[in-house]
């Protein structure tokens, strides 16, 4: 990636969230996320929190969650797990928001969406580089307050080097997304896991990154 932080190098173009988008990105043959690999990331998560809470997680927060594929691992490792879906496309919430339990929301409008309580761990997997920075701002702030144990959120920094879908992404640096996670209350301890601060009591010196 050679673009400058925060520059997209075109105008955004509204992008629909449909079947077939989700149908060429995650099941045809130029898929880039595989089932293996959303297990993978599952299994990641949900180690980490319940290493850090001392107990297995009771509730799931999953922000942009998309079909909501981090429900079926979820549910298989935990099959009493609570797990609240947010999604701005029309086609997931009319096709799985009953079954899957998923809201129609995005990152900018999560602290406007009436959540009360706190999850064991939020998540927010592939999202970040498609949301322009004021909502990010405020949708990390948003999943610090809502968060009582981890969060797994990721974040490519320009210098990563992505495959994939790269129409509307919005490329930052290393540093300007550190200064929003930090803004925003978060501790990180590694592999894309962070910790609200008032969290950060419950990691090891050297478990801080």
């Amino acid at each position: 990636m050679t673009q400058s932080a925060e520059n997209t190098g075109s105008e955004p173009r509204n992008k629909v969230y449909d079947r077939k988008y989700f149908d060429y990105w995650y099941r045809s043959g130029d898929a880039v996320i595989s089932r293996q690999l959303v297990e993978r990331k599952v299994r990641l998560a949900v180690a980490a929190a319940e290493f850090l809470l001392s107990r297995e997680i009771r509730s799931v927060l999953d922000v942009g969650c998309g079909e909501a594929s981090w429900r079926a691992v979820l549910r298989r490792m935990r099959p009493d797990v609570e797990y609240v879906g947010i999604d701005s496309s029309e086609y997931v919430v009319k096709r799985y928001g009953s079954r899957r339990n998923i809201r129609k929301g995005d990152v900018g409008s999560l602290g406007r969406m009436g959540l009360r309580r706190k999850f064991d761990l939020v998540v927010c997997a592939d999202v970040l580089s498609y949301v322009p920075t004021p909502d990010v701002r405020h949708g990390l702030q948003a999943m610090r307050r809502l968060c009582r144990g981890l969060a797994y959120i990721e974040a490519y920094a320009v210098s990563d080097e992505v495959v994939g879908d790269l129409e509307n992404w919005h490329y930052r640096s290393e540093a300007a997304f550190k200064k929003l996670f930090a803004d925003a209350g978060f501790v990180q301890c590694g592999l894309n896991c962070w910790v609200p601060r008032e969290q950060a009591k419950l990691l090891g010196a050297m478990e801080h990154c």
